[in-house]
């Protein structure tokens, strides 16, 4: 099977073109990862200069760009030559296997709904973050996407996470929990009752429902919620960690047995750090949509950068994409009485 180019929404983010081209170079040299860099050509063409000869980085020509204060709308109605709407329809088109993009995220889950459609069966997409636990990652979905939500959509969210969880970070088994404010079965509003019921019949590795410090104790691999709690979640994680980690270089200077501690104590800090870097996952997976979309923080640095090219090609490869489309349409068909 022919691995297709990553596109990159080269004029996406804080740090764009410099951080994105960047993280291509990097994504290119050391994952042999084939990259279009999206964007005005004369810009990135100027930045790609400056690494000398870059073997698997081709720059496409887009004039136009979506800005962070530009409408949602704005890439499929008023900059249809941006960056961001030109990247897709290479994934579209398919001459690229996977877009990624740092830029405005509302513009950029609605470009990605409206010009790669969605997936059969699946009512909406959804973001599914990856949030770090005392072992490794739980899969926080819906991270941001939808707001108001019904049961059907929670399971929804569910069965993606599940195949992301298990195609892409390789989880044999996911465990797949609901967000709620109790363990206990009947715990929750309304919407959560009913959508533990049809998560109960789905067969996804369902283990009940689960609190917010369930997230981070590594006890459940996807964790399903709507996307406002889902929101707020993922960024008093990021918050915190960030928090820690300053508080900590404080204590450091404060005082001088601290300071001793602090250096002691450098390499499992650093680990620590890492942990609890976005940067390390790149984004979040836009799933539901008819392609592989990673979706990164605006404040992406070169690491971030190269992390979600190299996760979304992973997406791509991983057959999720058809898995997800595949088992909400049975479980449609099971629920019309099929």
């Amino acid at each position: 099977m022919k691995r297709l180019p990553v596109a990159l929404d080269a004029m996406g983010g804080d740090h764009a073109p410099q951080a994105t081209v960047q993280g291509a170079v990097e994504a290119a040299r050391e994952y042999g990862l084939e990259v279009f860099l999206v964007g005005k050509e004369n810009l990135l063409r100027k930045e790609l200069a400056r690494f000398g000869t870059v073997r698997g980085v081709h720059v496409v020509d887009a004039p136009e760009v979506v800005s962070m204060d530009d409408p949602p709308i704005a890439p499929v109605r008023q900059k249809k030559e941006s960056s961001m709407a030109v990247a897709l329809r290479l994934v579209r088109d398919g001459l690229a296997g996977a877009f990624v993009s740092a830029g405005n995220t509302g513009a950029a889950m609605v470009a990605a709904k409206l010009i790669l459609g969605t997936l059969a069966g699946v009512d909406r997409p959804a973001l599914a973050a990856p949030v770090p636990n005392i072992s490794g990652q739980t899969l926080l979905i819906d991270a941001g996407a939808n707001v108001d939500c019904k049961p059907r959509h929670l399971l929804e969210f569910a069965v993606m996470g599940h195949f992301y969880s298990h195609l892409v970070f390789g989880i044999p088994s996911p465990r797949v929990g609901l967000l709620s404010n109790g363990e206990e079965e009947g715990k929750g509003d309304k919407v959560t009752v009913a959508a533990y019921e049809l998560l109960a019949d789905a067969k996804l590795g369902f283990v009940g429902n689960v609190e917010g410090r369930d997230i981070f104790a590594g006890t459940v691999d996807v964790v399903a919620c709507d996307g406002f709690v889902g929101n707020v979640v993922l960024k008093t994680a990021e918050g915190l960690g960030e928090m820690v980690v300053r508080l900590l270089r404080q204590e450091a200077k404060r005082m001088p047995i601290s300071a001793l501690g602090f250096l002691l104590a450098k390499g499992a800090l650093s680990s620590f750090k890492k942990r609890v870097d976005y940067a390390e996952y790149g984004g979040a997976p836009l799933l539901g949509v008819r392609g592989a979309v990673l979706i990164g923080h605006g404040r992406s640095n070169p690491k971030a950068i190269r992390s979600a090219i190299r996760f979304a090609h992973r997406f791509a490869s991983s057959g999720a994409v058809a898995a997800i489309e595949e088992r909400v349409s049975r479980l449609n068909h099971e629920a019309n009485g099929g």
